[in-house]
């Protein structure tokens, strides 16, 4: 991503190619700049979004991938998304960045919710396919994801 698409994609096929014939690595690992997480910009400063309905054919809602991925959770099984301040998840994720959370999760795990008239942060971690994004992009690092009790989890049977 330093370095641009054209020029990034052209070095890395050439890393490939090198690494496939010759066994090593010419640039080896690149680091980018910042974390993920600190690649998030305020609400403030963005355009936003407005992304289609899933029409079911070549797009599909969340909940029905979730659905698809044969994820399994044992309804007695202590929740594995840590969440250290609610209030700091409040005033930060949702107020200064507007709660990328609902986003970057590809299971639709977090959701801000009106309760008496107060945003209110839900977990729904019988959603989660263990991608471990949260724990990744979450801007504050106030949500932790922890290896789940069991075998539960995605169970891609087609795959």
């Amino acid at each position: 991503s330093k370095l641009g698409t054209i020029l990034g994609v052209s070095l890395g096929g050439l890393d490939m190619w090198t690494n496939e014939l010759f066994g090593f690595s010419v640039f080896g690992t690149l680091k980018h700049g910042k974390s993920d997480a600190k690649s998030l910009k305020p609400a403030a400063e963005c355009k936003p979004i407005v992304y289609p309905k899933p029409d079911g054919k070549i797009s599909f809602d969340r909940l029905s991938s979730v659905f698809l991925s044969n994820t399994n959770h044992e309804e007695d099984q202590p929740i594995h998304l840590k969440l250290a301040d609610p209030a700091l998840q409040k005033t930060s994720e949702l107020g200064v960045y507007g709660g990328p959370s609902t986003r970057y999760c590809p299971a639709g795990v977090y959701e801000w919710m009106e309760k008496d008239g107060e945003d209110t942060f839900v977990i729904n971690a019988q959603n989660c396919v263990h991608c471990k994004t949260c724990d990744i992009k979450d801007p504050n690092g106030n949500i932790t994801w922890t290896t789940p009790e069991g075998s539960g989890g995605p169970n891609y049977p087609n795959m």
